[in-house]
């Protein structure tokens, strides 16, 4: 590059040395930034960032293997819905990524036991509600294996897939299974939105001992997120059980995950107009859940909204609102908003469907109401 901005500056005049040389120098900062300004503006969709730590762990540990259905030849291909294993096979062979049978109880079966032999497994569910058909094996055998054997066995297996709501798929396949698993002892429950949390959170998952359950949103596998450079280093890896203060504030705290947090994010932008600083807290787990942050915000703002997809009785919008009143009553300035999924099956029709789960604009109501700016149903009419 000097040597041709050398050239060129020689030829449009015939500078000196010394001024060629601080003419240079006042350049170099100018590259620097464009440098950093170009690894800060990286961008990938979660699918890839989902693919790429999957494709790192198994390169870096060769009992790390992949099991599901379609995880093999048609993940390749167009007719696969998820892509998430695409260029596995080519790498590592089918005797490291399985295709299964439409048998989830069978492979998740064989996943627990090779999980017991030191194996680490990667269970895809093609979507979470097919796991009703393993459940059984993820709670009696995967999750309390440790404590029945009193420490001696290790579970070491990672169940993955789309969970929540996609799109006009109906009732039995759009429901969040977060407070279902979050509920369960001997679980980690892991919830990335942006695709940094994907990379980071899958790598946590598949290296530590014990199973967690991966709770994907489909919705979100071609969204693009920017990365760091740090991000994108194979060792980098995100703890388990931190979340992540996406946006500061100082008016309301905001707590949402997975597909939600964007949500909340445009809420808080719409709120900014109105005045109202809202702090967005991306739970990125849910079990363990990390109440300390929850909480430190709720004790700074002294307002709370809950964000999830998922159904509002024994919600993790009911849990969070416990910890906060357990731990942090006396800070409250305003009731606890809980912002959730309609209380009924997940309807076809894409009216309807619309309206069983979360808007923006139900969020900015919620964040209105709490901060005691709510408009009265007559000044709308």
């Amino acid at each position: 590059m000097w040597g041709i901005v050398r050239r060129n500056v020689r030829g449009a005049g015939g500078l000196s040395s010394q001024d060629l040389g601080n003419y240079m120098m006042g350049l170099r900062p100018l590259a620097s930034a464009m440098r950093n300004y170009s690894s800060a503006m990286k961008e990938m969709t979660v699918r890839d960032a989902l693919n790429s730590a999957l494709d790192e762990e198994m390169a870096a540990d060769p009992n790390v293997f992949v099991m599901g259905e379609e995880v093999n030849i048609y993940s390749m291909k167009a007719e696969s819905p998820l892509f998430i294993t695409k260029g596995l096979l080519d790498k590592y062979g089918p005797e490291r990524v399985l295709d299964t049978p439409i048998t989830e109880a069978g492979f998740a079966g064989i996943g627990v036991g090779s999980a017991y032999h030191g194996l680490k497994p990667v269970i895809e569910f093609m979507t979470f509600n097919f796991s009703m058909q393993a459940i059984d094996h993820v709670i009696n055998s995967a999750a309390k294996s440790n404590y029945m054997s009193a420490g001696q066995i290790n579970v070491p297996i990672v169940f993955r897939g789309p969970n929540g709501p996609a799109a006009g798929v109906g009732a039995q396949h759009s429901q969040c299974y977060g407070a279902w698993y979050g509920s369960v002892p001997g679980l980690k429950v892991l919830v990335p939105y942006s695709s940094e949390d994907a990379r980071g959170l899958l790598k946590a998952a598949i290296r530590d001992p014990d199973p967690v359950v991966f709770l994907e949103n489909e919705l979100l596998y071609g969204e693009s997120f920017p990365v760091s450079a740090e991000a994108l280093d194979s060792s980098f890896c995100l703890p388990i059980g931190k979340a992540k203060i996406e946006r500061e504030g100082k008016d309301v705290t905001i707590t949402a995950f997975s597909k939600m947090v964007g949500y909340a994010l445009k809420a808080a932008e719409i709120l900014e107009k109105d005045g109202i600083n809202a702090e967005v807290i991306n739970l990125r787990s849910i079990r363990p859940l990390d109440r300390a942050t929850i909480n430190a915000s709720v004790r700074k703002t002294n307002r709370l909204v809950t964000v999830e997809e998922g159904f509002p009785q024994h919600g993790i919008g009911a849990e969070i609102c416990a910890s906060v009143v357990e731990d942090s009553f006396g800070y409250l300035d305003a009731p606890v908003e809980r912002v959730a999924g309609a209380d009924v099956p997940t309807p076809y029709a894409a009216n309807l469907e619309r309206m069983a789960f979360p808007q923006i604009e139900d969020i900015v109501r919620a964040a209105r109401r709490a901060c005691y700016r709510s408009v009265p149903m007559a000044a709308t009419a």
